[in-house]
């Protein structure tokens, strides 16, 4: 495998929340935020970002919130399915989250979208941005 698309090894994404990361799309050389999480059948990969309001990230930084192995956002209570993506509760009922597509060898986890490629660890960093997010609405 081609080492410049190794994400982190499998160990290292969560089976209880999410691991942040950021690719590039070529397209348009846009640097966007995606997550992992490690189920019993695979590692699966998202964009890091709720179908309801798209500016609002799944994963603020410190992995994801899960319940009943379902993703959670925070701000409106909307769950997504962690196998299929698929939201099951909230505003945008029957939406799916963007899948991006990785493959596991050797023990760690690569990105294999076509298009794509890793950056790095962690979220976008944003200039002087104001995170106008919240989790001010949901309560576990």
């Amino acid at each position: 495998m081609d080492e410049t698309r190794c994400i982190a090894a499998v160990e290292d994404v969560p089976t209880e929340s999410t691991l942040l990361f950021t690719v590039r799309d070529l397209d348009d050389d846009e640097e966007r935020e995606a997550i992992l999480h490690r189920r019993d059948d695979g590692v699966v990969a998202w964009r890091n970002y709720c179908q309801h309001l798209t500016h609002i990230k799944i994963d603020k930084g410190s992995g994801a919130p899960m319940r009943d192995d379902e993703l959670v956002c925070a701000n409106h209570g909307a769950m997504f399915e962690s196998d299929t993506g698929q939201c099951t509760y909230g505003p945008c009922e029957g939406a799916y989250l963007n899948a991006l597509d990785v493959v596991v060898a050797d023990g760690s986890v690569y990105l294999d979208e076509e298009g794509h490629e890793f950056v790095g660890l962690g979220g976008v960093e944003a200039d002087g941005a104001i995170d106008l997010t919240s989790t001010s609405n949901v309560e576990f």
